[in-house]
């Protein structure tokens, strides 16, 4: 069986925000560790049946970049889902979700 690890390395400031984050994973592409502005991990707990989810990032990641950032992950959970389970109105009513919030968010960046 082979193996596979993902790290990530998380510099905190004086009040344990983020300042730097860092990740490497076994079977990337390149080599070393890369910057990043923002992660969103979730973990299923079989024991309580229940999700648990590490979200970080730091000051550098903009309000827009944060808006993107959540719309990509739900539209990687969509096809997720449409894989996983062949569930396709779920993964349908996930994109069109996203759909709606890319409109929201440009309309916003329009006026902003």
């Amino acid at each position: 069986m082979k193996n596979s690890e993902i790290k990530f390395l998380v510099d905190l400031d004086e009040k344990s925000l983020p300042k730097n984050i860092q990740w490497d994973a076994s079977d990337k592409e390149g080599e070393g560790l890369e910057s990043t502005k923002s992660i969103s991990l979730n973990i299923w707990d079989n024991l309580n049946h229940s999700t648990l989810r590490i979200d970080l990032w730091t000051e550098e990641m903009s309000v827009v970049e944060m808006k993107r950032f959540y719309i990509d992950i739900l539209g990687g959970m969509a096809q997720t889902i449409l894989n996983s389970t062949g569930d396709e109105y779920m993964a349908e009513e996930m994109k069109d979700l996203c759909d709606r919030l890319v409109k929201h968010v440009n309309e916003e960046n329009k006026k902003g």
